[in-house]
């Protein structure tokens, strides 16, 4: 049975419950864990390229064969090492081959992966590793371990590291990753087969931690059922050929990220992998991938520069481009709602093509057939915009606790606004107050040493999300998150984050924080996007003033102003700014405002400028 045809060919339910996991019901799939979907498909393309990786400044790839070997040498080498079944092993890189084959490794031999960010302080990975539990763990280099020895006497469970571009140190318990796996001869092809082979559907397979948007980040139980069902369900639903390219360059400890990975896999296509998130520009005109996960914010960006760019150019050049975007945006219109081109506008649209739309697909490899947007909401008006130049964005959505998928529009069913229909074997349901539910063989087993916030998430069966949402002809829309919304003194329901969206379609605007719970009226934090407003002020007499030194400027003050009075034409009358205030300086992952995948930390923004944003009131 091929990735590609595998179907649920039935449905048994088991029942397992050990005292911190939830009892589940786990579908019988094509698959018994990922070691046997791995096997799969290297059964069905062994010589075909699985992943291609940059070394040395060049790329390169492996086939499947070639990833199915390697893996099992660091199943068996964590084997010679002592990792038992269930130990959890972390991993502190970022996006690479060897995150990926580590992760294969670990799970193959029914041992647990514990991602962790590569940009985590000092303080949050041991946060990670002592939670987890972790015993083994894999990092990336030299500035990895050195973070990591600065809290190594408070990691009492942590017995071994592997430095996989270092050297060893045994003084220290650290193993470079030659000798990591010149133990891997010690484990017979017996002993490999034996134990792959009693990893069970129920098996924890990852404990992925959520981003701490509201609080201390909790560890989503993942089995490997729960992997499985994901690559399976997204797998039909993401549109493939067997010639298709993607690349991956999101944080690979977002599972997100991770789960498409497990897709390329049951899809039997090639992923490039390369988390230098400073190349991935070049990196789409090398790979030239047939699609590509992003997040909003990077999508946000480049809209930006591309907008900043026209208007830069002046003159002519803007004029074409606005009249461009204007025909293609057309064109989209007519897309959407399945009518008819007319044959004026489809000779106007062909012009605007070769005037502007190739130059901008160019620059994301030329012959990307879609990209796919999750891990926070997309402003719809930046979903036009790239359609009308030929990139169909498409929406889906999914959590850390139901393994990163439920939803997602498809390429030839998708609504913009919306993250998409349910993928098979996927349930959603509304609640009574709008909260969107979900029941799936892919919701985790529960939350690692939390029984209590387990049973808050799920129950019943039913995953609560947390977001607000609702179904328009199968399309699911979402709104807001339950806990971020703000009651206005006069009472009115107001979603922060479509706020948010709304202003950060102005160029000059980085991060936007919407404000006003119990207030009369709504205001904002806005941080400005240093790529454009240098520019812009070096042109209006600024140029000597550092970025954190403009958001006082008065100039730069009256421009905001003025790009706020515009947006507030799209909001209704109770959702508008009334007063903002600009930060000298862009929120950030490493200072705490922003997770790993750009989206806002409300709290501990609130909590570092209340004073700021009640002054505004």
């Amino acid at each position: 049975m091929t990735p590609r045809i595998a179907e649920l060919v039935a449905v048994a339910f088991a029942r397992m419950h050990d005292g911190r996991m939830r009892p589940i019901e786990v579908p019988m799939l094509p698959f018994k864990n990922v070691h046997e979907l791995l096997q799969a498909t290297c059964r069905a393309e062994s010589r075909k390229e699985a992943y291609r990786f940059k070394r040395d400044g060049h790329w390169r790839g492996i086939t499947w064969a070639e990833t199915a070997a390697k893996v099992a040498e660091i199943s068996r080498a964590l084997m010679a090492w002592g990792a038992g079944a269930g130990d959890r092993i972390g991993v502190l890189s970022a996006t690479s081959i060897e995150w990926v084959l580590a992760d294969l490794g670990i799970v193959s031999c029914g041992c647990v992966t514990v991602g962790i960010y590569s940009n985590n302080t000092a303080a949050d990975c041991k946060y990670v590793l002592s939670h987890a539990g972790v015993e083994f763990l894999l990092l990336e280099n030299d500035a990895q371990l050195e973070k990591i020895l600065s809290v190594r006497d408070q990691l009492p469970t942590l017995k071994t590291i592997v430095n996989i571009n270092g050297e060893s140190n045994r003084s220290l318990g650290v193993l470079s990753w030659d000798d990591f796996l010149s133990r891997a001869g010690e484990i017979s092809e017996q002993d490999l087969r034996a134990r792959v082979e009693s990893v069970e559907p129920n098996d924890l397979a990852a404990i992925v931690y959520t981003s701490g948007t509201t609080g201390v980040p909790k560890g989503a139980m993942i089995s490997q059922a729960n992997l499985v069902f994901s690559a399976w369900s997204a797998g039909q639903a993401i549109y493939h050929e067997p010639h298709f390219i993607v690349l991956i360059f999101l944080p690979l400890a977002h599972v997100f990220a991770r789960m498409l990975v497990y897709v390329s896999m049951y899809s039997a296509t090639t992923a490039a992998i390369d988390g230098d998130i400073n190349a991935v520009a070049q990196h789409l005109l090398d790979v030239r991938p047939h699609y590509v996960p992003c997040v909003p914010r990077v999508f946000e960006k480049v809209h930006d520069k591309i907008q900043a760019s026209a208007q830069a150019a002046g003159g002519l050049r803007a004029a074409i481009f606005s009249w461009a975007i204007g025909i293609g945006l057309q064109v989209s219109s007519l897309k959407q709602a399945g009518e008819p081109i007319p044959l004026w506008l489809a000779l106007r649209n062909k012009i605007a093509d070769v005037l502007v739309f190739k130059k901008v697909r160019a620059a994301f490899g030329g012959r990307l057939v879609f990209a796919i947007s999750g891990s926070a909401p997309l402003n719809i008006d930046i979903a036009k915009f790239f359609h009308g130049c030929g990139i169909l964005i498409l929406e889906g959505i999914g959590m850390t606790e139901n393994t990163s998928f439920s939803n997602v529009n498809r390429i030839d069913k998708n609504r913009f606004g919306t993250v998409g229909p349910a993928g098979k074997g996927v349930e959603i349901k509304i609640a009574g107050d709008g909260e969107v539910l979900i029941r799936a063989p892919n919701v985790m087993l529960g939350y690692y040493k939390d029984e209590e916030a387990t049973r808050e998430a799920i129950i019943d069966g039913w995953l609560h999300t947390g977001d607000i949402g609702e179904l328009e002809d199968g399309f699911l829309k979402i709104t807001d998150r339950k806990k971020d919304l703000i009651i206005t003194a006069g009472g009115k329901n107001v979603a922060p984050q479509y706020i948010e969206r709304v202003l950060r379609l102005s160029p000059y605007i980085s991060q936007v924080a919407a404000y006003g719970d119990r207030r009369k009226y709504i205001t904002a934090l806005v941080t400005l996007d240093s790529e454009v407003i240098l520019p812009w002020a070096r042109e209006n007499g600024l140029g000597e003033r550092t970025f954190e030194q403009l958001a006082s400027e008065p100039a730069v003050q009256q421009l905001i102003t003025t790009e706020v009075e515009r947006l507030n034409g799209r909001l209704a009358r109770y959702e508008t700014i009334k007063k903002f205030w600009i930060a000298p300086g862009d929120f950030s992952v490493d200072e705490g405002e922003l997770t790993p995948t750009m989206k806002l930390k409300r709290r501990v923004v609130v909590k570092k400028y209340r004073d700021k944003l009640d002054a505004l009131y």
